[in-house]
């Protein structure tokens, strides 16, 4: 039950924050979030996601270190780390993370901005479903 309630807070708090985000950070150029691609499996933490969240979500002003009091996605430690349940080791589907960049739970994120394709969203899967090293 913990569990659960701190997902829902997650969920809230993320709701809460979300909206105080720049609408555009691309230099007016919203149609590719990110060039980042991924490979299927042994997915890298600082060669693929950090590069990712630099370009969609760290730099945006939505979860860099300045703005977000929730989730920071900055550097390894702040994703990992950030809340419970924002990464689940092994399990990308009870993962905040997952969840939230599908559109599942609360506003899709990165917010006001188009998604992440569907390559993207799969090496996140992956990098979870490994194990979310530091690597």
């Amino acid at each position: 039950m913990k569990q659960g309630m701190g997902a829902m807070v997650l969920v809230l708090a993320l709701a809460v924050t979300g909206p105080a985000c720049k609408d555009d950070v691309s230099g007016g150029n919203t149609d590719s979030p990110s060039d980042v691609v991924f490979p299927i499996s042994n997915v890298s933490y600082s060669q693929h996601l950090q590069p990712l969240f630099n370009q969609t979500c760290a730099l945006s002003g939505c979860h860099d270190d300045a703005q977000s009091q929730v989730v920071r996605l900055t550097s390894y430690g702040n994703v990992f780390f950030a809340q419970p349940q924002v990464i689940v080791e092994g399990s990308p589907e009870s993962s905040v993370l997952v969840l939230k960049i599908e559109g599942r739970i609360g506003q899709r994120m990165p917010l006001n901005r188009n998604p992440l394709n569907q390559n993207q969203i799969n090496g996140i899967r992956a990098w979870i479903a490994e194990g979310a090293r530091n690597n």
